[in-house]
């Protein structure tokens, strides 16, 4: 049985990929926002004398940049690569015109003096 079958075609046809600038910049912005909710988490804390608090605003930042960064959003997809079309089946090549490897008991050693 494939699970497959159970899947709406309306999941099915949400994007799943995101480009190579995309993940960049999906990166930066997920270190820039769990930086600036450290800092502030840290302040606040700080101030309450919480370690607590700023545990708390952390946690809403990783969240925050989870939603921000995980999805491939369309803004993650804008410069997506072109793909090589696929070879046919004929254009590849056989197994008999591969080169076969020679034995190394064959090959003689040379000795360098």
């Amino acid at each position: 049985m494939n699970i497959e079958a159970f899947i709406p075609e309306s999941i099915k046809r949400l994007p799943t990929h995101m480009d190579f600038e995309g993940q960049k910049k999906a990166e930066k912005t997920f270190q820039i926002i769990i930086l600036l909710f450290g800092i502030v988490g840290f302040v606040w804390g700080y101030i309450c004398q919480q370690f607590s608090q700023t545990m708390y605003i952390l946690l809403a930042g990783f969240f925050v940049s989870c939603l921000l960064t995980l999805p491939p959003w369309s803004m993650y997809r804008k410069k997506s690569l072109p793909w090589q079309k696929a070879r046919a089946v004929s254009d590849v090549d056989t197994p008999s015109t591969t080169p076969t490897p020679t034995p190394s008991g064959s090959q003689k050693s040379k000795k360098k003096k």
